[in-house]
């Protein structure tokens, strides 16, 4: 399954980095990119799990950058 989520008060270019870097490690993710300039993730991961998965697509993202969310 590949979905796109829009990104609230990502500050900065390096956290965007590290978030897709992170997310991809991610057990069951395909891929994942992180934009700044435009505010967005794609992520692409196994549909079965996709719930789990963005559980924890969000601990991540709140722990690089605290400010940021995920509009779901």
């Amino acid at each position: 399954m590949k979905k796109k989520f829009t990104l609230t008060d990502l500050d900065c270019a390096n956290c965007a980095a590290k978030m897709e870097d992170a997310i991809n490690k991610i057990d069951g993710v395909t891929a994942a990119t992180v934009s700044f300039l435009q505010q967005k993730l794609t992520i692409e991961a196994d549909d079965a799990r996709f719930d789990d998965i963005m559980d924890q697509v969000v601990k991540v993202c709140k722990k690089v950058e605290p400010d940021c969310t995920i509009e779901m």
